[in-house]
């Protein structure tokens, strides 16, 4: 059971000390969202364990609070696309490698039997990758703001804080 917020306590005066995300997209921090996502942390804060199974995100970072759908019922559309857009583009590179490589006389067979193994593996594998790489893509064009996160609370508070959230 969690504890019980009270109605005096709201999101800016409970939290501690929390800076406010940057306004503006840069380079480095563009590189740092990625760098984070590549390594399957969470983008905004860079903790790990934000995956419950290699293919199934924890509702919320364990860190920071974030939640991981950022509140949209059809967020995984992205995921999908990028892990798309991703097997697709490693399809293409591996095809046109062993293109060059075996000129004139190219292993058709081997190639489109190949190539389907290949997406399917590789869709599989990027999976995690692309579910955090939307992620980042998702926080760098729209960045996490304060009522988006339960601060440094007390666990039963930040709890309690986010049930509260959730109903409204």
């Amino acid at each position: 059971m969690h504890a019980r917020l009270p109605t005096s306590c709201s999101v800016e005066t409970c939290r501690m000390t929390q800076s406010p995300p940057p306004a503006e997209l840069d380079s480095r921090r563009a590189v740092g969202i990625f760098w984070r996502a590549l390594r399957l942390r969470c983008p905004n804060c860079g903790g790990g364990g934000i995956f419950r199974t290699p293919f199934e995100l924890r509702p919320d970072c364990p860190n920071c609070g974030l939640e991981m759908d950022r509140g949209e019922d059809d967020y995984f559309l992205g995921t999908y696309a990028v892990n798309l857009v991703a097997v697709e583009l490693i399809f293409a590179a591996m095809f046109t490698l062993v293109v060059i490589l075996t000129w004139p006389d190219p292993p058709w067979a081997a190639l489109q039997y190949g190539g389907a193994i290949l997406m399917i593996l590789g869709a599989v594998a990027c999976y995690p990758f692309a579910k955090v790489g939307w992620l980042a893509i998702d926080v760098m064009l729209r960045p996490v703001s304060r009522q988006e996160l339960p601060g440094e609370l007390h666990p039963p508070l930040a709890a309690a804080l986010r049930d509260r959230v959730r109903q409204k």
